[in-house]
């Protein structure tokens, strides 16, 4: 693929998503963060009816620091791996007050240090908190889409990430978050993709 379809391809998933968004919600930088976390393996929906419960109790670097693991077990357990994620989340508290000052950082190779953050998860904080996107967050809907329609033939998301990143500008990094994702959802489903609906259908590999 050459960068001219790759910006076809996202202008016409741009027209067909027009809304398209981040579907979690948050209102700090650190509530980002929490979601994002709390959505590995688990659906955006369960994230956004979980969360409510524990930014009540829990909203900041220092709360969750402070945070005895069994109490906040509890009340990650409905987003799965609720134990290695609750740990995940004390020690990103911890790290975050004792390495910047009680603030989540805003560069991707700080973010990477805080425990449960990778670089998917830090590419969407980036976006999402920041609106400053430096790369392209390669989900499960990302990777289908771009192995299916020629982006990339890899399977490593982060081999995925620098070939979408070598074809696609970086005006268009914020959009391609969002779109790839909606448009996994939506019709390039993993199983039973609803191809006769894509107006992609000419470039996919499917």
């Amino acid at each position: 693929m050459n960068k001219k379809v790759a910006v076809e391809i996202v202008k016409k998933l741009t027209e067909m998503y027009p809304d398209a968004k981040c579907s979690l919600d948050f209102k700090t930088p650190f509530e980002m963060l929490v979601a994002v976390c709390l959505s590995a393996q688990c659906t955006d929906e369960r994230v956004n009816k979980t969360t409510p419960s524990i930014f009540a109790q829990y909203d900041t670097p220092e709360d969750f620091a402070n945070a005895k693991l069994e109490d906040l077990e509890k009340l990650v357990r409905p987003c799965g791996f609720y134990k290695n994620k609750s740990k995940n989340l004390i020690s990103a508290g911890k790290t975050i007050v004792s390495d910047f000052d009680g603030e989540v950082p805003q560069t991707m190779d700080e973010l990477i240090t805080i425990p449960g953050v990778g670089r998917k998860s830090a590419n969407v904080i980036m976006l999402e908190a920041f609106d400053n996107p430096q790369g392209i967050a390669v989900d499960t809907h990302c990777k289908r889409i771009a192995n299916r329609l020629g982006f990339s033939k890899e399977t490593e998301p982060s081999k995925i990430e620098q070939d979408l990143c070598r074809l696609i500008p970086k005006e268009y990094w914020k959009d391609v978050n969002h779109i790839f994702i909606w448009h996994g959802r939506n019709l390039c489903t993993s199983r039973n993709p609803k191809c006769s609906r894509c107006k992609l259908r000419k470039y996919c590999n499917c």
